[in-house]
């Protein structure tokens, strides 16, 4: 299966929106939407591309 960049970030982009929907129901709005949320971004954009790197570096012989 050939993956690009939307079929890559979609799942990403729902489990960030399923995991901030969930924390609502737990802690208060304002937090997760002014603490939380970015923190989850920028953990993702940076997780995605360093395993977008790692794969780059796994499949070069």
């Amino acid at each position: 299966m050939e993956f690009d960049f939307v079929r890559s970030v979609v799942p990403l982009a729902v489990i960030v929106a399923v995991a901030t929907v969930g924390l609502t129901a737990v802690m208060a709005p304002s937090t997760v939407f002014m603490m939380v949320l970015p923190s989850m971004i920028a953990f993702s954009v940076v997780a995605y591309f360093l395993g977008m790197k790692h794969g780059e570096f796994r499949a070069s012989p």
